[in-house]
């Protein structure tokens, strides 16, 4: 049986895609539903895809997609590909060409039953992270799959992943472990190995010459 999304009743906060009934409660329970009462009044988190968020998408090279079957058992999957490989299609819509991978399908299983879905997407760099709520489904469209798919990416696509964003917001900083990728750290190696050679040739042909006598 299908699970379709409910959407946020009109004038209630977009943060209540996460703030339900419960997690209210023990906000209140241990101090922190003030704040985010608060906040709730301007209408809770954002609700499109903004030029900051676009920006922060097209750098990402990895993901986190998590969705539920019928009676809520979780799943998490990793996607990734190269920078941009997930594309903002318009301010309420996103979506990435879906690779052959192990055949398990339990994210396209997931979503055939209930379309509630959950993005999160890291910065380790920068230690920032980005968490999105919507719902998801898997179109088989080919032509879409093929603009989707990143060029010269060794990679076989065989669906297309469309998000609609419900709600997004930023985490603090707290806790994110700094990690630099592999490529970016050998490319700086280069660049200080090539300057290293720079100097030690400059400083060579500043020395006197070798052998010399004294006089």
């Amino acid at each position: 049986m299908s699970v379709p999304s409910k959407p946020i009743p009109e004038g209630e906060p977009s943060s209540d895609v996460a703030f339900t009934p419960s997690v209210k409660r023990i906000q209140q329970e241990r101090g922190s539903r003030t704040q985010y009462a608060r906040m709730e009044k301007t209408h809770g988190w954002q609700t499109t895809v903004t030029p900051r968020l676009a920006a922060f998408i097209a750098e990402r090279d990895s993901l986190y997609f998590a969705t539920a079957s019928a009676d809520g058992q979780p799943y998490v999957q990793h996607r990734g590909g190269p920078p941009g490989f997930l594309r903002v299609v318009d301010e309420h819509t996103l979506a990435f060409a879906d690779y052959v991978g192990n055949k398990q399908y339990i994210t396209t299983g997931n979503l055939a039953e209930n379309d509630r879905a959950f993005l999160f997407l890291m910065d380790y760099a920068n230690r920032t992270r980005i968490k999105m709520w919507g719902r998801a489904e898997v179109v088989t469209d080919t032509a879409m799959t093929a603009r989707l798919m990143p060029a010269g990416y060794a990679a076989r696509p065989e669906q297309t992943i469309v998000f609609h964003l419900a709600a997004w917001d930023s985490n603090c900083q707290q806790h994110i472990p700094q990690l630099v990728p592999a490529e970016a750290v050998a490319e700086r190696i280069a660049q200080l190995e090539a300057r290293i050679k720079e100097l030690e040739s400059q400083l060579a042909k500043m020395s006197p010459a070798s052998g010399s006598g004294s006089v």
